[in-house]
């Protein structure tokens, strides 16, 4: 898969993901829904934020490391964004469940930082 098809293909997929974000958003009625209508939210909005961030990441990436193999870009690039969106998600659900506090944003802030240096220090060995 070549570089360009990539990116049309991230975004293609990114413009659907949040395409069905906003159709979920519009059908789900929170105060109404079981489990599944915010499964159905989560995880919508967790492949849109994936995308999103891959393409954008990537991109900055591009710029900005000149000496960087392409590969190496847009795996990183997708490693990152699909743990930034974890811990989005996450401290959504701790918001929705009345558990967001700074102490909490600050020590799920500490555990995705541990997880990305092991994954980039496992990565250099």
């Amino acid at each position: 898969m070549t570089l360009k098809h990539y990116l049309w293909t991230m975004l293609a997929l990114s413009a659907a993901c949040w395409g069905i974000f906003i159709f979920v958003v519009g059908l789900v009625d929170p105060s109404s829904t079981n489990w599944l209508g915010f499964i159905l939210f989560y995880a919508s909005l967790a492949a849109s934020l994936v995308g999103s961030f891959a393409v954008a990441g990537f991109v900055v990436r591009f710029f900005f490391s000149k000496e960087e193999i392409i590969f190496n870009l847009v795996k990183n690039s997708f490693r990152q964004s699909f743990l930034i969106s974890l811990f989005v998600i996450s401290l959504l659900i701790l918001k929705s469940v009345d558990l967001f506090n700074w102490f909490n944003l600050i020590l799920l802030a500490v555990i995705f930082t541990v997880i990305e240096v092991s994954l980039t220090a496992k990565k250099n060995k």
